[in-house]
């Protein structure tokens, strides 16, 4: 309860209390620069993480929903072989349509690695057939068995090699997010801390005499803590302001997926930002109470 009452006197405040805080100068402007500065980066390791996620997420989605199968046979046989896999998979369970891609759409696929003027009628391209699944999908041991038996140069590919290292990434870059803004938090505690003891080492004299006064170290330390909370406050609303502003400047969503577009954050993400500077708020509270009273201890 008496810790509650203090976070309460954070805001209300004691005007003969705050005289003892220098209120500008060289503590003041580390506090408030390094929660500005911190609250920035957060905004953003929290934007990369979340959108990375999301981009993984619909890679992993579109891939999961379909199959190519590829036919590798002579000129002579490519019809016959399409057809007998076409056959086998309007019989296979799972499988909601497939369809041989059209030539115009294979050299679309190959643009990027060979360009625009890829002769495939002269190549031994392999015919692609795009495969829909539905429910929970064909069983893909199973359907190769039968593809090997009916079409001896099929292969199924259920892109589960691709799909395994996009989520992987996504684990770990939700981790690393995480990791990250822990970090900060925690270089943010330890910043506002040395500017606290600084600010309190340089007030000694200031100290002594309201002690003698009959100031107890209580009404001192409360000082101290709301002038460095509001501090860091004020700074990490400038720092988020700042980074959203810079977040609705990022490239939006492409629809090929590109990595390093769509860094935003979408639907009810956009709350996450505006919980920065309370949190800012809430370490500087802990992080100067403890410099305060340890310091304090040091000068009795």
């Amino acid at each position: 309860m008496e810790r509650f009452r203090a976070i309460l006197e954070v805001f209300s405040g004691d005007g003969n209390a705050d005289r003892v805080v220098p209120p500008s100068g060289f503590t003041a402007r580390l506090t408030t620069f390094t929660a500005a500065a911190m609250a920035f980066l957060t905004v953003f390791a929290l934007a990369l993480s979340l959108a990375t996620g999301r981009l993984a997420a619909r890679w992993d989605a579109e891939l999961a929903r379909t199959s190519t199968i590829r036919i590798s046979a002579p000129e002579g046989q490519m019809a016959a072989q399409s057809e007998a896999v076409l056959e086998v998979l309007r019989t296979t369970p799972g499988i909601a349509s497939a369809r041989v891609m059209s030539e115009a759409e294979q050299r679309k696929l190959l643009e990027p690695w060979f360009g625009p003027d890829l002769p495939l009628d002269t190549l031994p391209v392999p015919r692609l057939i795009e495969v829909l699944e539905e429910g929970r999908g064909p069983d893909a041991a199973g359907l190769k068995l039968r593809l090997s038996a009916e079409a001896p140069g099929a292969v199924l590919d259920d892109h589960t090699r691709w799909r395994r290292p996009l989520v992987n990434a996504a684990t770990r870059l939700r981790i690393l997010g995480a990791v990250s803004i822990l970090l900060i938090a925690g270089s943010t505690a330890a910043m506002i801390t040395l500017a606290a003891q600084s600010a309190l080492a340089a007030n000694g004299q200031v100290i002594g005499v309201l002690r003698l006064i009959g100031a107890r170290d209580v009404y001192i330390a409360r000082a101290f803590v709301r002038r460095f909370t509001l501090r860091a406050l004020v700074g990490a609303c400038v720092g988020t302001v700042l980074a959203m502003i810079g977040v609705l400047f990022m490239p939006a969503a492409a629809e090929e997926g590109a990595f390093l577009t769509g860094l935003g954050f979408k639907g009810w993400h956009w709350i996450l930002p505006f919980l920065i500077p309370p949190l800012a708020a809430f370490v500087a509270f802990w992080a100067t109470r403890w410099a305060a009273f340890r310091t304090l201890s040091r000068l009795s």
